[in-house]
Order: C-alpha cells, then sequence, then structure tokens
C-alpha cells in the first residue's frame, strides 16, 4: 500500500504543481486501533513556488483527495502549516510524530519538530484533546457502541492526563498512552482492540460500564486540572525565518 500512496503523492504534486515536504499516517492506523475495513487517512505538509507567496490575494490552502481504495488524502500548505504550528495545533503535531510516515524530507521535518517542541502550549492542547472527548461521551453513553467511539474517547481522555502529568506533548501510538490507565482499565482496553481488529466500523458493541465510568472520570480530572497548565512560548521571529527559508 505504500507503494500506491507515493506514486498518489507524486500525482498529486504533478496536477497542483506542489512539493510534498512531510506524509504521514494518521488517525487509527497510526494511533494503533484500525479496524480490517478502516481507511488510510493520509496526511502531508506541501509547499507552492515562491511566487504564489507573494501575491495579494488570498488561495486555496489545502487538497484533499479520496481514492476508490480508501486513500483519503488531506495536505495543508506550508504557509497555513506553519501559522497553525505556532498556535499548537495539536493534529498538526500529531502528524509531526506519526510512527508511520511515507515520505520526508529530513531537514525540514526535524526543524518542524524542534519548532513543535519549543512552542508546545499544554493548555491549548489539552483543551484540544478535552473537547474531542467531550465529543463522543454521548455515543459513549449508549447502550451500543462503536468500537470506534470508544477508542477515540479513551485516546483524547488519556492524552489529556499525560499532558496533565507530564506536561509534554502525549504519545502519538495509544499503546504508549496504556500505562498511564488503571491495570483494570488497561486489561479491559486490551480486550477490547482485539475484538476492534476483527469487526469492521459498523460493528456495536454493548455498553462497557466500566469503561464508560472511566471516560467520566478522566474528564472530570481533566477539566479539574486544566488551570494549572500554562502557555507555549511565542516564537514569532523563529517561524517567520524557517518560513522564508523554506520559500527560498
Amino acid at each position: 500500500m505504500k507503494e500506491k500512496i507515493l506514486e498518489k503523492l507524486k500525482e498529486i504534486e504533478i496536477s497542483k504543481n506542489v512539493e510534498i515536504l512531510f506524509a504521514v499516517e494518521s488517525g487509527s492506523r497510526a494511533w494503533g486501533f484500525a479496524s480490517p475495513d478502516s481507511d488510510y487517512d493520509i496526511r502531508f505538509i506541501y509547499k507552492h513556488k515562491l511566487e504564489y507567496y507573494l501575491s495579494l490575494w488570498e488561495k486555496p490552502d489545502v487538497i484533499e483527495f479520496m481514492t476508490e481504495d480508501d486513500l483519503d488524502g488531506s495536505g495543508w500548505d506550508l504557509r497555513k502549516t506553519v501559522k497553525l504550528l505556532a498556535k499548537s495545533n495539536a493534529p498538526l503535531i500529531e502528524w509531526l510524530f506519526s510512527p508511520i510516515v511515507y515520505f520526508k524530507n529530513d531537514d525540514f521535518a526535524k526543524k518542524m519538530q524542534d519548532l513543535a517542541v519549543e512552542c508546545f502550549s499544554p493548555i491549548a492542547v489539552l483543551h484540544h484533546y478535552l473537547g474531542t472527548t467531550k465529543n463522543f461521551m454521548d455515543v459513549c453513553e449508549m447502550e451500543e457502541v462503536k468500537l470506534k467511539s470508544y477508542f477515540y474517547a479513551l485516546r483524547t481522555a488519556l492524552a489529556g492526563k499525560w499532558i496533565i502529568e507530564n506536561n509534554t506533548f502525549p504519545p502519538v501510538a495509544f499503546s504508549d498512552l496504556l500505562p498511564i490507565a488503571p491495570q483494570n482499565i488497561q486489561e479491559k482496553i486490551v480486550e477490547l482492540q482485539a475484538i476492534k481488529a476483527n469487526q469492521d466500523e459498523k460493528y456495536l458493541h454493548p455498553k462497557e460500564v466500566l469503561i464508560t465510568d472511566f471516560l467520566l472520570e478522566a474528564v472530570k480530572f481533566n477539566q479539574q486540572n486544566a488551570g494549572k497548565l500554562g502557555g507555549g512560548k511565542k516564537l514569532s521571529e523563529e517561524f517567520d525565518l524557517f518560513f522564508r527559508e523554506m520559500i527560498k
């Protein structure tokens, strides 16, 4: 599949007249709890030629595609990407540290990762994860639940807890987050992962009270401790310099 993905990215470069700097897997495959029919969520960062950035007018800064063989692609232009990184955008930071990399410009990737660490805003990223967990709580409290919903809620709940306890960006791989959950929750999650790995996305699982109660407790814990967290460093000059270097 990687060869197909690289072919599609090369096609995008040619048809859109851009250069792709970084391309990774996001979503359930990167997190480590994909179902057999999960899409490939390809996320990439690209840049235009210099003239694009010298225009007076706003231009499209996103490229998206969907193929018949479940390749779901979304890419952001360099300027959009750098501005989002300056705000410690959580989905973007997940891209930068994805365990599944399809292509990268090594120098670009290293500088972006370094900037992500330096400007990391614990409070901004916690609010992202907390909001996502809350969005899934209604469906997680139903009598039958899509396992996808459970895992999205669990991942973001644990990511928030990680930030509070470690003051760093949480691991992208779900398996690296698991140790901060209580042992009985870890055991139940491993059990559910085994089921999810063999069921399609439509599968409905009977409500797991143990998981739902843990999620409610995690939301409360993350809310109560959010006020203890700080913001990120303002690196306006550093981001300007990096951007100029990249578009030359």
